[in-house]
């Protein structure tokens, strides 16, 4: 396989979503539906838009509504056959079709750098996408995996998606600093995870998108715990750039942080007015 060819997108959805609750109370947040498709679902359409095939979903205790979705519901579809009810399970249909599905448990939240390093026995030594499902992108011509995907084959180093955000909400993201070397994109030079307005480096904050290398898991292991005792990706990502380049991507799309109520009820109200009006 060429190594510009990426196959494996990883998503980290073991979290309990505690600012969805009690929904999240014995739902997981990433089945939280935008309109009538679940937010884990937007992110693997986006990752078989950029060529992957192969999805690894990071579970926990009370997740196991995630691979009931992506695997066939014979009763449901008996039930339905024949019937106008069909057409609503056509998209579901397709999407279990293009990709195989595998899963492995984080036994314990620890961050989101030892929810990557779980996913390390289902990825293998192979670049690879990772999705945080509740940070929902759209982008009307090309996904931003599809684009990330394509400064890959450039630049065959790991990349993270950026976008500016106001000074005051620095303390939400990790927030990057480096030098454009082409329009829209930076090579690192700096990364620190939620720093302060007063700390922060820039307002260029790190979204849910990213592609990592395979040497990424070796760095994870040796990153000591960061922010809240937690093994922080953007503590790795910082060594990996000063070891040999990793880049930040502004991308084309708009992004809703579906993590928070207002985000999520954006989305909601976005997706219903311009996709989904359209389709039905």
């Amino acid at each position: 396989m060429s190594e510009s060819v990426i196959k494996k997108c990883l998503f980290p959805a073991a979290g309990y979503g505690t600012r969805f609750l009690p929904a999240t109370k014995s739902m997981p947040k990433e089945m939280l539906p935008i309109v009538n498709k679940p937010l884990i679902q937007y992110g693997v359409e986006e990752a078989i838009q950029a060529g992957m095939d192969n999805m690894a979903i990071i579970t926990g205790r009370g997740k196991q509504a995630i691979a009931d979705y992506f695997d066939t519901n014979y009763e449901l579809e008996h039930q339905i056959a024949g019937t106008d009810k069909e057409k609503y399970l056509v998209d579901i249909r397709e999407t279990i079709n293009q990709a195989v599905f595998s899963y492995t448990r984080q036994i314990e939240m620890k961050g989101l750098g030892h929810a990557i390093l779980t996913g390390e026995t289902l990825i293998g030594d192979q670049a690879f996408a990772v999705v945080l499902a509740d940070d929902l992108c759209y982008s009307s011509e090309q996904g931003v995996l599809s684009q990330m995907v394509e400064l890959y084959k450039k630049y065959q180093c790991s990349i993270v998606a950026i976008e500016e955000v106001p000074a005051e909400e620095t303390h939400k993201y990790g927030v990057i600093a480096g030098e454009e070397i082409e329009p829209g994109v930076l090579r690192i030079n700096d990364m620190v995870e939620k720093p302060a307005p007063e700390d922060a480096p820039s307002n260029l904050a790190i979204i849910g998108r990213y592609i990592l290398t395979p040497d990424i898991f070796n760095i994870i292991r040796q990153t000591p715990p960061g922010r809240n005792n937690e093994v922080q990706i953007t503590d790795a990502l910082l060594t990996q750039a000063k070891q040999g380049g990793v880049i930040a991507y502004k991308f084309k799309g708009r992004r809703f942080d579906c993590g928070s109520v207002a985000g999520f009820m954006e989305a909601n109200n976005f997706f219903y007015e311009n996709v989904y009006k359209a389709l039905d």
